[in-house]
């Protein structure tokens, strides 16, 4: 796969959306209720939520496209990922001891990344720590969602 440029320069956008008779973003602490502003009694979304709803929509429009898997997603096991990453990259790299610390070789290091990178969407765009047992890095990602203060 070829190398996807990155971003080059900072964008900023404002989504909008109405919601009637919906949940778009339940509380799994409060039985699935709405989340809802205290003071305002408004609907609040997490970015995680917005997240997840960016994932889901590129999994069905380009799921299927190389370079747009999804790596948060339900029911995956992030290591059977990581460890797709290593028999690409460093395929004589077989036991587990030797997959939990990044090579020291620092190209090495980089190509597991790049790997990662160039294959799920989301770590590409969001970025991921991806140190859970078997270790492929760490990705800052250009897009950050946060939700700024209504009044």
């Amino acid at each position: 796969m070829s190398e996807t440029a990155a971003l080059t320069r900072r964008h900023e956008f404002v989504l909008f959306f109405d919601v009637t008779n919906g949940n778009p973003n339940g509380d799994p602490d409060a039985g699935n209720l709405p989340r809802l502003d205290p003071e305002t009694n408004r609907g609040l979304v997490s970015d995680v939520a917005l997240k997840r709803k960016l994932r889901n929509y590129v999994a069905l429009a380009r799921g299927d496209r190389p370079g747009h898997e999804i790596y948060m997603r339900d029911g995956a096991t992030l290591n059977v990922e990581h460890r797709r990453a290593w028999a690409a990259v460093m395929p004589e790299v077989t036991k587990a001891d030797e997959q939990k610390k990044l090579p020291k070789d620092e190209a090495k290091s980089q190509a597991l990344t790049r790997w990662m990178c160039a294959n799920f969407w989301d770590i590409r765009s969001f970025g991921a720590v991806m140190t859970t047992g078997v270790n492929a890095g760490q990705v800052r990602g250009p897009v950050q969602l946060t939700k700024p203060a209504i009044k």
